[in-house]
Formats: structure tokens, C-alpha cells, sequence
């Protein structure tokens, strides 16, 4: 006998067997972590736009080093800023390396500070390097959870769908009975099993390729910033070939009076 009403989707769940619930549970669990991180990682995406063009604004006006240095570690989200904070102390431990060797004593400003080799400059670039795949990997974490979600939970609902088809048959077989009145209920129970793997898989595929290219403007944006870093170090604490060549001649000769002060000695 055909019910005067269909059941509704509540009914239609409680009224399901064990192991369909346990399919909706696990869907309802792939769903709202999903959602999760998707709303998560959409905020934090946008405060770290809304940071790096801030931080592009100081680092494109001021020239003083120091004082971009300091309104880069005030910034915890923007990933321009965290290189920079990079690229700033490698730069400083460089110099202080190159005093250490001169023997010099410390205390100039970075602005002023010794002057850097081309490997100095390579150091300096691959420890830029480390920090955008440090950085990548940052706004990459949890991802492939939504990767995840998108390829299974369809799967998982299918699963459920099929359990539910092959309940509702045996039921049949039982009762002995194939009209639609008793077919119909099973079936859509059945049916809320892939309606709710799709209703997970859909929007965490959506976020995913969106996110996915949020991440790839980043990394985009991070190596033409390590390139413009690099260029300033190149053009700010490298010798030029006419300077390089005349501080060896003036190290030869140096090395030349003290040998003859030696003699003279």
C-alpha cells in the first residue's frame, strides 16, 4: 500500500539500515572538515594578499632596509614579507662573515656594510629558494584532504547506494511482494547515500582547483620577489668588475709592503 505521504528525507534516514547511517556519518565527517578548511583557507589567503600589498607598498617607497625590516616581522601571514625577513638576515650574516675575514670589528649599518662575493649572492639565493618551498608547502597544508574528499566520498555514497539497492531486493524477496509502494522507499533511501557523496565531492573540487591556483599566483609572486631581492643585493653589496679589479690590485700591493717591510726588518 502506497502511504498518503512521502517520507521525508529525516524520516527517510532514521528509518535506514545500520550500515547506510554509517555511510552518511562518514560523508557528513568528509563534508564539514572540507568546509573546514575550505573557509579557513580562504580567509587566510586573503589577509595574506591584503598583507603583501602592504608590505610591497613600504618595500617599493623606503630605501632604509632596517626600517623594512622591522614592518616585515610585524606582518605574520604575508609570505613577501616572511622572504624578505630571509633574504635580510642571510644578507646580514653574509657581511658579518666578510668582516670576521677582513678582521674588521663589527657595527656597521647594513646599509653601509662590506661588500659581497658572487657566491655570497648564490647563498643568499638558495636560502630564498628554501623559504617559497617552505612557504608553498605552508598555504598547501591540508589540501589534498580536499583532493581526498573530491575522489572518495562519490565512491563511498555509490557504496552506500548499492547496500541500500540489495537491501530493499532482499526485503522484496522476503515479503515476497514487488509493488512500487514497497520498492520505492529503499530505493531512496538508497539514493540519499550518493546525493550526499556528491554533495560532499562537488564543492570540495570547486575549492580545491580554486585554491590550487591561489597557491601558483603566490609562488608566482614569491619568485619575482626573490629575483627583484636578489637584484637589489647585486646592485647594493657586489663589487662591480672595475671595483673588484681595483681592490685586488690593492691587495697585491699590500701584500707586496708588507713583504718588504718584512725584509727590511
Amino acid at each position: 500500500m502506497i502511504p498518503d505521504q512521502p517520507l521525508g528525507i529525516v524520516e527517510l534516514i532514521m528509518q535506514s539500515s545500520m550500515m547506510a547511517k554509517c555511510v552518511l556519518l562518514i560523508l557528513c565527517f568528509f563534508s564539514i572538515t572540507s568546509w573546514a578548511i575550505m573557509l579557513n583557507k580562504y580567509f587566510v589567503y586573503k589577509a595574506a594578499k591584503n598583507e603583501d600589498s602592504k608590505f610591497l607598498e613600504v618595500f617599493s617607497k623606503s630605501e632604509n632596509l632596517t626600517k623594512i625590516y622591522n614592518f616585515a616581522k610585524e606582518l605574520r601571514l604575508s609570505p613577501l614579507a616572511r622572504l624578505f625577513l630571509t633574504g635580510y638576515r642571510e644578507l646580514y650574516l653574509f657581511q658579518e662573515m666578510v668582516k670576521e675575514d677582513r678582521k674588521k670589528s663589527g657595527g656597521l649599518p647594513l646599509s653601509s656594510g662590506e661588500r659581497l662575493t658572487e657566491q655570497d649572492i648564490k647563498g643568499i639565493s638558495l636560502a630564498l629558494n628554501k623559504s617559497v618551498n617552505g612557504e608553498v608547502e605552508r598555504f598547501s597544508k591540508r589540501l589534498e584532504f580536499l583532493a581526498t574528499t573530491g575522489s572518495t566520498t562519490p565512491f563511498i555514497g555509490l557504496f552506500g547506494t548499492v547496500w541500500g539497492i540489495m537491501h530493499s531486493f532482499r526485503s522484496i524477496g522476503v515479503q515476497g511482494t514487488a509493488s512500487i509502494g514497497g520498492v520505492a522507499p529503499g530505493i531512496a533511501e538508497a539514493l540519499i547515500a550518493t546525493a550526499a557523496g556528491l554533495g560532499a565531492a562537488i564543492p570540495a573540487v570547486i575549492f580545491f582547483n580554486y585554491l590550487n591556483n591561489k597557491v601558483f599566483v603566490l609562488t608566482s609572486s614569491m619568485d619575482d620577489f626573490c629575483q627583484d631581492f636578489i637584484y637589489l643585493a647585486e646592485k647594493n653589496f657586489t663589487l662591480s668588475q672595475k671595483e673588484e679589479a681595483r681592490e685586488k690590485t690593492e691587495r697585491k700591493e699590500e701584500t707586496k709592503a708588507k713583504a718588504i717591510e718584512k725584509k727590511a726588518k
